[in-house]
This record gives C-alpha cells, structure tokens and sequence, in this order.
C-alpha cells in the first residue's frame, strides 16, 4: 500500500515536469525544422546559408531529446528485447523488470551526476561555439536536466514495479 503511496506522491511531482519538458521539446524542434527549412531555401535560392545554422541545429538537438527521453519513458516507448523474457511467467518478467529499471535508474543518476559536474567544467573553461559564440555550458545543463527527468520516471516506475511484484 505505501509503494503506490509513494508512486502516486513522485507522479504528482514527475508529471508536470515531463509534460512541460515535452512542450519545450516540441517547441524546440519546430523551431529546429524552420531554421534547417529556411537554411536550404537561403542557401539554393540566394545563395546565402544561414551562418552558423550547424551549430544551432546542434545545440537545438540537445535540448530536444534530453527533454524528450522523459516523456518517451513515460509513454514506455523505448526499445526493449524480450525474446527470451517473453518465455518466462508474469512474476519473473516482473522481477526482471523490476531489476533492469532499477540499474538503468543507477546509470541515469551516474549520467545526471556526471553532466552536472560537466557543466561546471566548461562554464569555468568558458567554452563556446565556433562561430555564433554560443556558451556550450547551458545546453550540457539542459542534457542533465533531462536526465534528472528520466530518473524521477525511472524511479516512479521501480515503485510502479515493486508494488506490482508485491501483489503477486
């Protein structure tokens, strides 16, 4: 009974931030799409690219599935292989379940940990882009930002399984 308690409780708070880290990725590829659409037009018609359309798409494209791989996680939309899982009873698909949300909870906390310390480094090191001299650092932060998305969905699913594991 607590496991869907607490699920519940980090579904309240995973939720609107999935939903509006979607928003902001769907803005973002809009955007990305009319800056890659007139790029080619500027380029063929007037012979006048777009400078520096590279590195925006690049920055863009970021921000776009880091904040997507959460709301993709929700929707349960990332490939799995269950060929030889689909062979075995409910409870030890679920245990196997349960097991691979969990260390795939550790490696995306490691990752969100690690672009944290990241964006510190290339904030003190004052990286920029080459040619419309963007900071790199906060683009790194969106990354980590999206991870710590994925996690808290990681996590609500590992209740979601524990309390479904339980049941049985």
């Amino acid at each position: 009974m607590w496991l869907k308690k607490l699920q519940d409780w980090i579904s309240r708070i995973t939720d609107p931030i999935v939903g509006m880290l979607k928003g902001i990725a769907m803005s973002v590829l809009a955007i990305m799409m009319l800056v890659t659409a007139l790029d080619v037009i500027f380029r063929y018609i007037f012979n006048r690219p777009i400078a520096g359309s590279i590195e925006l798409t690049e920055f863009m494209m970021a921000i776009m599935v880091s904040f997507g791989i959460a709301y993709c996680a929700v929707l349960g939309g990332h490939v799995g292989v269950d060929v030889v899982v689909s062979l075995f009873t409910q409870k030890t698909r679920t245990i196997i379940d349960t097991i691979t949300t969990l260390l795939s909870l550790g490696l995306f906390l490691l990752i969100t940990w690690q672009s944290v310390l990241y964006v510190k480094e290339i904030f003190d090191s004052g990286l920029e882009s080459p040619v419309l001299l963007i900071p790199v650092y906060p683009f790194i932060g969106a990354v980590a930002i999206g991870f710590g998305a994925l996690c808290l969905v990681l996590l609500m699913n590992f209740f979601q399984l524990l309390s479904k594991a339980a049941k049985k």
